[in-house]
């Protein structure tokens, strides 16, 4: 009997997430900013021709100016930021193994909205097959209503199309200011599509989040005839699987799996990867580093 999925019922409702670089939204949020202004923490001092607000004038560092340059404090803002879903429901995310792998997609879209809106940043979601899917679409928002509805369509959402290249376009659609994006994936793409993503995506902070599922190559049979299925092309053959099929099988299973991660440490954060279940506590710690 397979087992079930954990739900996002069964989790905190916050997950914590941090950035390295400063935002340059204007809207105050919790993350650190470019902007300055008259609180948070003290970034540096600055003549009072270059920052004109003489209520932040010290006296101290004034006195000490040997050209007799007035220096004002300046500090540091905190800023909101974007953070965007990109979801890959090709067919291979149809798979149903020890778990539903679009049963986990959900389960994060879930945590990870309400994470956001927490936090006072925007939350947005791109859903692609070898299109853009439309009718899963999330445009950015601060808002709770709608939550519901995205959750119960991912959990409902049966992937039938094969191929994935809609996430290229989905990228683009992100637009250039940075993000931070969430890439929900089993990266079953093509080498050159998959080259092609993370490069659209290497003006943003890059979380890729892999989903995988332990009876996809680890818990083949040694023996016996298996029926093996490409969700991407709908092929199926029968195949009599051997030991030496099988260790051919898991090399260029592993094979693609490092692919996946040379290019996503080159342009993003280093992969967080989810086998059957999610590990809650070790995903906040990932995305706690900020790198």
């Amino acid at each position: 009997m397979s087992a079930m999925p954990k739900t996002a019922a069964t989790v905190p409702v916050d997950l914590p997430y941090r950035i390295v670089w400063r935002s340059r939204a204007l809207r105050q949020g919790t993350h650190r900013s470019v902007q300055s202004g008259a609180g948070g923490l003290f970034r540096d001092l600055a003549t009072l021709l270059e920052y004109n607000d003489p209520r932040r004038i010290d006296l101290r560092q004034s006195l000490r100016d040997p050209f007799e340059a007035l220096h004002v404090r300046r500090f540091e803002e905190k800023s909101q930021i974007g953070v965007v879903m990109l979801l890959d429901v090709s067919g291979s995310m149809g798979f149903h193994g020890a778990a539903r792998k679009m049963a986990i997609a959900a389960d994060l879209a879930e945590v990870f909205a309400t994470a956001v809106r927490r936090a006072g940043d925007t939350f947005a979601l791109y859903a692609a097959d070898e299109t853009v899917r439309e009718e899963l679409f999330v445009p950015p928002t601060r808002s709770r209503v709608g939550e519901a509805d995205m959750v119960a369509a991912l959990r409902a959402y049966v992937p039938e199309r094969k191929g994935a290249a809609g996430l290229i376009d989905a990228a683009r659609r992100i637009g250039r200011r940075r993000n931070l994006v969430l890439v929900v994936s089993d990266f079953l793409l093509p080498e050159d599509q998959l080259a092609t993503l993370f490069e659209e995506l290497a003006g943003h902070d890059v979380v890729p989040i892999r989903i995988a599922d332990s009876r996809e190559s680890a818990k083949l049979p040694a023996w016996g005839l298996v029926e093996l299925a490409d969700l991407e092309t709908g092929r199926r053959r029968l195949v009599a699987m051997r030991p030496a099929l099988r260790a051919e099988w898991q090399r260029r299973f592993e094979a693609r799996r490092s692919l996946f991660r040379t290019l996503a440490a080159r342009y993003g954060r280093e992969p967080f990867e989810i086998t059957d279940s999610i590990a809650w506590d070790r995903l906040g710690a990932h995305l706690a580093t900020g790198a």
